[in-house]
Parts: structure tokens; sequence; C-alpha cells
């Protein structure tokens, strides 16, 4: 293999890869985008950081590519999409910087803690001080973790080693992790409510954007110390700012911003804020984590030479075109159930189960397992999760897989069952294939029919009579079309599941009113952005 390294790489990762015989590396940084794409066209895989732009017109001129190795997290200067389209795997190097990520949270904790920031200006400024500077213990303190992956873990270790009590919040990570590491899993209010200190280590997703905002802030602990080394965006930073300035809030230690540089008014005046301390997104600038980085990512290239899986594939590898024949018809569909059914889960995963019966079960369903295995972590995860690695990541995360098969199906010639579980918690969706179509046959142990939706409400209630017209009355007086109505029951009486497909999001407000006015015992909005399967879950469809 041919590999061209175009941006400053660690030795230490280069040298892992000139060792293998297999292998010729040619070092040249700094070359304008005429030179490179004039070149690539030799090489079979490229190593680069952020200065290369891994755009459409160099995938079409490295005609011999086969893999494209970001020695770091972030892939925003690689087109994916497009790679994947071309066959090209694309492999970064999101975990090369836990340490690095963790040691700055408890730096910036620290810091705030004992007024170092300050203590070094006045000293420097030729002041002798102490008085001012009267810091904070952490022993004894409750420390909340929010986000109990590989930074959040390495984290909530540390600050028992503090002697802090540590309570931890993670609804994606299996109860016998937080057991390993000796903290107590607890919902989100439960953080607010009862820490001293808040730490927050989670991705920025659709759910945790502004997952800390007024509510929460208002709900917290007067003297509080917020630390947010994970992603901007996550904690409001107007409501940060206000609950700053009102003096509930005793400190807040941040090194990343929801706009970086961060011009905004609002952020300027955060940052000057005496009692919030900052650095500028610094959290995998180590010397270590380059290292890291540039050592992950060369190993993930041996493991391509050696056939191997490959733990940071952000796309689709290659598969055997005669299994994918087999299995496409039904990757669709597994990859729409298990999106829906993981945003009805609100409890630590412990087990994920496939079953599998009829016609499909005679079949090797490895792949679909793990389509909707992918499916599923990509909701719970930062890391982008497909085929190769979901597997590995759901080994990491505590979480037991399943399979079960049979060739015998007295409803439907294919049927496909997903059953989630964990912390007393159990969902289960069965789904079927109308004229290629997915179609959901089943939810918990009520019969249903209906076809996924972009925009769906799920809710059980008592069935009484005029409940569906409360249900249509709200939605109507908030302009909410229902495109289609499903309604599932065991018995006369008794409880009832409704699933809606309406025509646009159901705001949280609506949803709080229907849940009021049935008094549903569980209701959740359901986002599914399209029917068909995204690259995300690495099917290939």
């Amino acid at each position: 293999m041919k590999i061209i390294v175009t941006d400053e790489v660690a030795q230490e990762g280069l040298a892992l890869l000139a060792q293998d015989p297999r292998v010729e590396i040619d070092v040249k940084l700094g070359l304008k985008k005429e030179e490179l794409l004039a070149i690539i066209g030799n090489y079979d895989a490229i190593i680069t950081r952020s200065g290369t732009t891994v755009d459409k017109d160099l995938l079409d001129a490295g005609t011999k590519l086969r893999l494209i190795a970001r020695a770091g997290v972030g892939i925003d200067n690689v087109d994916v999409d497009y790679a994947s389209s071309r066959g090209v795997i694309v492999v970064n190097a999101p975990f090369g910087n836990t340490n690095s990520a963790a040691e700055h949270a408890m730096a910036l904790l620290l810091s705030f803690c004992r007024n170092v920031p300050r203590a070094n200006g006045s000293l420097k400024s030729g002041e002798w001080k102490r008085a001012p500077f009267t810091g904070y213990e952490l022993k004894g303190k409750t420390a909340g973790v929010i986000g109990l992956g590989k930074v959040g873990g390495r984290v909530a270790t540390r600050l028992k080693a503090f002697e802090c009590e540590v309570l931890a919040c993670d609804p994606y990570i299996a109860v016998k992790r937080a057991h390993d590491l000796g903290v107590k899993l607890v919902s989100h209010d439960e953080i607010y409510r009862n820490c001293d200190i808040i730490t927050v280590h989670t991705p920025l997703t659709d759910e945790t954007r502004n997952m800390i905002g007024e509510r929460e802030l208002a709900m917290m602990k007067d003297g509080v110390i917020i630390v947010n080394a994970a992603r901007g965006g996550i904690i409001e930073e107007e409501a940060l700012l206000k609950y700053m300035e009102s003096g509930k809030i005793t400190g807040a230690a941040i090194d990343v911003f929801s706009v970086e540089p961060p011009k905004t008014d609002v952020l300027q005046k955060l940052i000057a804020h005496e009692r919030v301390i900052v650095t500028p997104h610094l959290g995998a600038n180590t010397f270590e984590a380059q290292v890291n980085v540039a050592v992950d990512v060369s190993k993930e290239i041996l493991n391509y030479l050696d056939d191997l899986p490959l733990e940071n594939a952000v796309n689709i590898p290659r598969f055997d075109l005669a299994l994918m024949d087999q299995m496409r018809p039904f990757l669709n569909l597994m990859s729409v159930m298990s999106d829906f059914v993981i945003q009805l889960v609100d409890a630590n995963i412990d087990t994920v189960t496939f079953s599998y019966a009829g016609n499909i079960a005679h079949y090797d369903c490895t792949p679909l397992s793990v389509c909707g295995l992918s499916s599923i972590l990509n909701r719970m995860v930062e890391q982008d999760v497909n085929m190769v690695n979901a597997t590995l990541i759901a080994d990491q995360m505590g979480i037991t897989v399943e399979e079960n098969k049979s060739t015998q199906s007295p409803s439907f010639s294919n049927m496909i069952t997903l059953t989630i579980e964990g912390t007393g918690e159990k969902r289960t969706i069965a789904g079927t294939l109308f004229e290629g179509s997915p179609r959901i046959v089943k939810l918990r142990d009520y019969q249903v029919d209906f076809a996924p939706d972009e925009h769906m409400l799920s809710l059980t209630y008592e069935d009484r009579p005029g409940m569906i017209g409360k249900i249509g009355t709200i939605m109507g007086a908030h302009d909410i079309n229902i495109a289609s109505m499903n309604l599932g029951r065991r018995e006369k009486r008794g409880e009832a599941m409704v699933i809606l497909s309406v025509d646009s999001a159901v705001p949280p407000f609506v949803v709080e009113e229907v849940r009021k006015a049935t008094d549903a015992t569980f209701i959740k909005p359901i986002h599914m952005p399209g029917v068909k399967c995204s690259r995300g879950c690495g099917c290939g469809i």
C-alpha cells in the first residue's frame, strides 16, 4: 500500500507503518491543491489532519484511493458521503484524545476551585495577596457527571480520587458500567438538584443541544460550579450568563463555545465574567494526544491490510455482494425499526435482542443485526457507528447483543422483532415488508399496522370514550394535521395504544397537553428523518 501524508503527523504513528514491508510512505507537506491533485492518483491511502481538504476533486483524482485516515476527531474537511460513493473508507481517531479531554476538564475545575488564573495574574503583576484567592476543596463535594462515556468515565474516576461523591446520568450506558466505576446512576433532574459540581461530557446532538437551559439552571443548588469541556451548545449560554450574574452559580469553567471563535455579545460577556475561567478549545491539545491519534489511524490502516475489523471507520466498507443482495430488502426495515424503537427508550440499555422468523431465518442474519445495532448506537454516542464498529462499541458500553432465529412465522412469511431491555424497562417492536416497504406490525404486546412516517406521536392510556376526539381537538387547535392514526388494544376498556402520523413535529407543550387530557401513562414524539436508511447505520442502502 502506497500512502501519502499531507499534514504534520506524529512520527510515532508513521514509524508503526514504516515497520510493515507492505507499506510505502511519502511525506509531502504544504502541497498546493493543484500539486496534490496531480499526484494523488499514485496512492492507495492518504493520512491528513485539518490542513488538507479531501473533497470531490481530490477523490476523483485519487483513482487508486482505498482509505482516508484523518489523524484526529473531526472529519469536516473530508467529503465522507462522496468517499462512500467511491467505495473509499474513511477512518478517524475519535478516542486518541480521551485522556487529554478528561484531564483538561479536571484542570479547569481545579483552576477555578483554587483561583489559579487570578492568583497567577496577581502575583505576576507584583502583588502579594492571599485572602482574595481563598478557594474550595473537592473532598466531600457531590459531583454530577452528565455523560459516562470514555471521557466522562475517566472524569468520574478522577473525581472519586479527590474523595467526591459522584452521581452520573447517561441513559445509554449499562448499569454495570456505572457499578464498575463506583458511581451511582441517577436522572438528569437528580443531578441538577443535588450536585455541588456538574461537569458535562456528552456529544452535541439534537437531543443534547441546549440540554442545560433555563429550567435546569434554575433547578440547581445555589453555589453550584459548572464545567463544560465537551461541546459548545450543550449549555444554553445566555441562561448560564443570567445565573452567573445573579450569583446563583458560583462559577463556571468552559473550554468550548456554541460559536468558535466566540464573538457574540453573550459569549464575550460570559468570557469576561470574573467567576468564569475559559480556554480556547484545548481539550485535545496535548503532545500525547497528537501521538495517540497518529498511532490510532496507523493501526486502522494495518487492520485494513490484515482484513481485521476497523474500530473507527466512519463510513461503509465493502461487503460481499451476494450477501448484500440477500439482505438488502430487509436492511432498510431494520434501520427504520431500530431508529423508531430507540426513541421510546429512557432507561440504560443492557440487552438488545434481534429475532428473525420465517424464510429470512434460513440466511445469515448477522448483517441485519449489526445494521440495527449501528442505527441504535448512532443515537447514543458521539462516534460515527457503522457495520464495522457497532459490535465493538456495544461491547465497550457493556451492552449484550443476542440473536434468535426460527424458520416458523405464524403471521408473516418474514418478520423481524427487536427487543431492547434495561433497568426494568423493555421495548419491543416487530416489522415486516409490504411490497418492499417497511411496516410495523407489533409494538410491545400490541398488534398494530402502520408505515413509519417522519413525524409521529406514540401514547398509551386507559381506553374510554372520547379519547380520540380529545387528541384530534388538541392537534387541530395547534394546527397540527393528523395524516393517519393507528389504534391497538388488548381488550375493551383496557389500555390502548395510539400511533399518530402527523404532518409536522409535535412541540413539547402540545405533548404535555395531550398527556394531561388523556391521562397518558406513556407518550413520546418520534422523529424519523426518512424511511430509507442513511449511511449513518453503515448498511449501504
